[in-house]
């Protein structure tokens, strides 16, 4: 298969895939599939829920269709598998979507095809789980009759500067030959260029690591937050002296939600305790990040005590539900444990996100986005999400929210020490 022989299908239009799908429909013909059929109708009228990628952009992407029906999949020989890879409430890797789209793919697979995953997965995954079903469904044989590749995704969802073209794209085929088709491919659109790794599980080693690093970084971040508050140090201030040493990392502390920094390590711890082995530095960060949450509340509720501020009734307001500024994305937002424990010592939470949609609040977390906070209301404001917004809105306004003898927790470091009470 050469590049213009190509008919290129996206399976799976969300954070990842529509990106992906828009920059390939700028110099090709691609058809975009999700079985989300209102999503499907919402892009093909130029709106992208996430915020990912603008109308104008959807429009300027003229080789670009969109299609709930799997059967205008036909025609097509290339995929690019674009699906969520969660994991359930005990930690565990929730495969099903990506089971689902190989047992789709799979039933129209037709021999000389070539399967791209850019899930997430835990190495092997891609070979041992989702081959073996396109071989069922497809009644063809593997790397006789048709192929397979992996590239994982590394979308940073909100993030204007890094878009999908502007990040090294790695790559990965099951055999040479078909490793260099789908390198040319994705080399066609990545500005940065690609970085073809030897075998598929090395590109999903990769992937699996990036966010496990991040992850344990923070946790060490977010453990010295702890200790510094119980010494009376502004974390910030020894952060900000920390990094004039040259390869100091600025990491910050914060609440690590999301659907990658948050979930990632557990595939590869998963996979490395059904080898045997039992990880104890990624596992004990993935504890402390977990448990932030519960600690940021915990804080704010002791200084309360401390200021005469009586917990039960209280009034709290917490500005940002999403994981992260500046988006829509409410996947695994870590937030939700600070509601959750203020809720359960009896006080009275309000939430102000004007990036999330407040339906999507209320179906996730069963949660009812406030329009508007109140003025002169709160005994304490927990600024939890750097959005633009908050920005915005200033110190001064904010403190107009709150009653005369109030606490404002800032999570972000968006205000100087001497403009709140509280900082992470």
């Amino acid at each position: 298969m050469v590049l213009k022989e190509i008919n290129l299908a996206l399976v799976g239009l969300g954070y990842v895939g529509l990106p992906l799908a828009t920059e390939f429909g700028y110099l090709r013909n691609v058809i975009g599939y999700d079985i989300d059929k209102k999503r499907v109708d919402e892009l093909s009228l130029g709106k992208d829920r996430t915020l990912e990628v603008s109308y104008d952009q959807l429009s300027s992407s003229k080789g670009l269709t969109f299609t709930s029906k799997l059967a205008d999949l036909s025609e097509c020989n290339f995929f690019i598998i674009t699906v969520p890879t969660p994991i359930d409430k005990e930690n565990n890797p929730d495969l099903t979507p990506l089971i689902k789209a190989s047992e789709s793919i799979g039933s129209i697979l037709k021999k000389g095809d070539i399967v791209v995953y850019e899930s997430t997965v835990y190495p092997g995954a891609t070979e041992e789980v989702c081959v073996p079903i396109l071989e069922q469904f497809s009644g063809l044989i593997f790397n006789v009759d048709f192929f397979i590749g992996y590239s994982p995704e590394r979308i940073n969802p909100g993030d204007k500067e890094h878009s999908v073209t502007d990040i090294i794209k790695v790559t990965s085929g099951s055999t040479t030959e078909i490793a260099e088709i789908i390198d040319q491919l994705y080399r066609t659109i990545i500005k940065k260029g690609t970085y073809k790794t030897s075998s598929i599980k090395v590109a999903e080693a990769a992937k699996v690591i990036e966010n496990t690093q991040r992850d344990i970084n923070i946790s060490l971040i977010n453990e010295l937050a702890i200790i510094f508050h119980k010494l009376d140090i502004d974390t910030e201030e020894v952060l900000l002296a920390a990094g004039t040493k040259w390869n100091f990392l600025p990491f910050r502390p914060g609440l690590v939600g999301g659907h990658c920094i948050g979930v990632d390590p557990y595939y590869l711890t998963h996979k490395a305790q059904k080898l045997g082995y039992e990880p104890e530095i990624i596992l004990a960060g993935r504890r402390l990040n977990d448990s932030m949450g519960t600690y940021v509340a915990s804080y704010l509720l002791g200084a309360m005590t401390i200021k005469s501020i009586e917990k039960k009734d209280s009034n709290v307001l917490i500005l940002g539900l999403a994981f992260k500024e500046n988006c829509p994305d409410l996947r695994n937002t870590k937030v939700i444990d600070i509601v959750k424990e203020l809720i359960n010592h009896g006080v009275n939470v309000d939430c102000y996100d004007p990036c999330v949609d407040k339906d999507e609040a209320k179906k996730e977390y069963s949660i009812s986005l406030i329009e508007d906070p109140k003025k002169d209301y709160y005994d304490a404001i927990i600024i939890a999400v750097a959005h633009n917004e908050f920005k915005k809105m200033g110190i001064s306004n904010i403190r107009k929210l709150g009653k005369k003898n109030q606490l404002i927790y800032d999570l972000k470091y968006l205000f100087s020490a001497e403009e709140t009470d509280l900082r992470l």
